[in-house]
């Protein structure tokens, strides 16, 4: 497992289940289907740990809401694109130092559980 440096906390959003439109085919892009979200955001809290209040900390309450809406509001016809965009949402939260991206759909190919996409980004220091 990586290290984390001093001050910096690592949140993790786990299996952020939501429906949206992706795919290429004409029932993809006739039909809502499953995907599954996976983010690792990384942001410097020594001072949410000092003070203890919300408003120091990264609200992950509102990154979620933030990709659910995206997510849930537009299409998609690559899986590349929609992570792509996840990641870009995340990054917006001006916090967000470091954020990683896997989205999985289910059931893309015959005989796998998921196929899925990781994508990653940091903000310049």
């Amino acid at each position: 497992m990586q290290m984390l440096e001093p001050g910096l906390a690592r949140i993790r959003i786990k299996d952020l289940r939501l429906r949206t439109y992706i795919g290429i085919n004409k029932d993809e892009i006739n039909n809502k289907q499953d995907i599954l979200i996976n983010v690792r955001i990384l942001y410097p809290a020594c001072k949410a740990v000092d003070s203890n209040r919300i408003d120091d900390a990264l609200n992950y309450r509102s990154i979620t809401k933030a990709v659910i809406e995206l997510v849930e509001n537009n299409r998609f016809a690559l899986l590349e694109r929609l992570t792509q965009e996840v990641l870009d949402c995340v990054m917006g939260f001006s916090q967000v130092c470091y954020a990683e991206v896997e989205i999985d759909k289910p059931h893309a190919l015959r005989f796998s559980d998921s196929v899925s996409i990781t994508l990653a980004a940091q903000r310049d220091a």
